[in-house]
């Protein structure tokens, strides 16, 4: 018994150890030589895409978010269907909500025009959402490169690891710490909804039902409240409206964080903050500290980007986004 427990560290500093590893093996200049217009080709293809349409900077860090959550950042969100592979697109979190595809298959297209078969979907998804947070007013980060695209991808993955918006802060910070993040990353991560929308039917159960007492959620602000019930009436054909996740929701700040302190929160998982001692603390500071949070923000998307990541001789190189070579 005794033996056992002492070597029952072991499984957990081999996590460690291989995580550290693995980001070790991604470089901040890894195309520097092999291909220097990488960064410029993916800051035009997110610009022009943005000001195509604004929601699209959110869809696209939404995009990479649902990437590095499910089974690492390793581009098996981008895959489409096919007789071998069920993949993540049509699950039930994914399907009619991630979007932003089209705008990586033109990245994709014009970044193989200039170095044929050298960047990988996973690192242009990567550097896109750094793009999408940078041009929307948030800070520049620096991401390491390296990462080579999965030759699979499973639907069943998402449902098992992704965090929905209607679970308990417990449950997410879960699944948030066995990515090897922790819960500090769950506060800052989630202040990516500082910008974008969310549809009717992820938080509706608030405006009307909360936890089936036939009433609204008490502690979402009346005002609220009555905006949220306009934009989404209590019918069907009202789930795929969109509200907007923050008062700047085409503007990268901390204002996120600020509508929480009043009850403004638009998803439940997004106010659950407030209902924890140690997240309503970090809320509070980044609330006063504009410039801690965008900081703050990078360092942990830089963490989350490094999740599960194939490097070296593993996975490939796709040619197209969204099939295996």
């Amino acid at each position: 018994m005794k033996h056992s427990s002492e070597l029952s560290w072991l499984p957990c500093f081999c996590i460690l150890f291989c995580s550290l590893l693995v980001s070790s093996q991604l470089d901040y200049k890894f195309y520097d030589n092999t291909c220097p217009s990488l960064t410029k080709l993916v800051r035009y293809g997110v610009w022009s895409a943005i000001a195509n349409e604004t929601r699209m900077a959110a869809s696209i860090l939404r995009l990479h978010f649902h990437d590095c959550l499910v089974d690492g950042c390793e581009g098996s969100v981008l895959l489409d269907d096919t007789s071998t592979i069920k993949g993540e697109k049509n699950a039930s979190p994914n399907r009619n909500s991630v979007r932003g595809f089209e705008v990586i298959d033109a990245i994709k297209a014009n970044v193989e025009k200039a170095c044929p078969t050298t960047v990988s979907c996973a690192d242009i998804l990567t550097l896109a959402a750094r793009e999408a947070v940078f041009l929307t007013g948030g800070q520049f980060y620096a991401v390491p490169l390296g990462r080579r695209d999965g030759l699979s991808a499973r639907e069943s993955a998402v449902n098992e690891q992704l965090p929905s918006p209607i679970e308990p802060l417990e449950n997410i910070t879960a699944k948030f710490t066995s990515k090897g993040l922790d819960i500090k990353d769950v506060v800052v991560l989630s202040g990516a909804h500082t910008i974008g929308f969310a549809q009717c039917f992820t938080f509706k159960s608030r405006l009307f039902n909360f936890d089936g007492s036939g009433k609204p959620d008490p502690a979402l602000d009346t005002s609220l409240l009555q905006n949220l019930q306009v934009t989404c009436p209590n019918q069907d054909d009202s789930n795929s409206n969109l509200a907007a996740l923050d008062t700047t929701s085409d503007k990268f700040d901390n204002n996120y964080y600020k509508n929480l302190i009043n009850n403004s929160g638009v998803l439940q998982s997004d106010q659950a903050l407030m209902g924890d001692n140690r997240t309503a603390a970090m809320v509070m500071y980044y609330s006063k500290y504009p410039f801690l949070f965008p900081r703050d923000f990078g360092v942990s998307m830089v963490k989350m980007a490094s999740i599960g990541v194939l490097t070296g001789q593993n996975g490939q190189i796709r040619k197209n986004c969204r099939v295996v070579n």
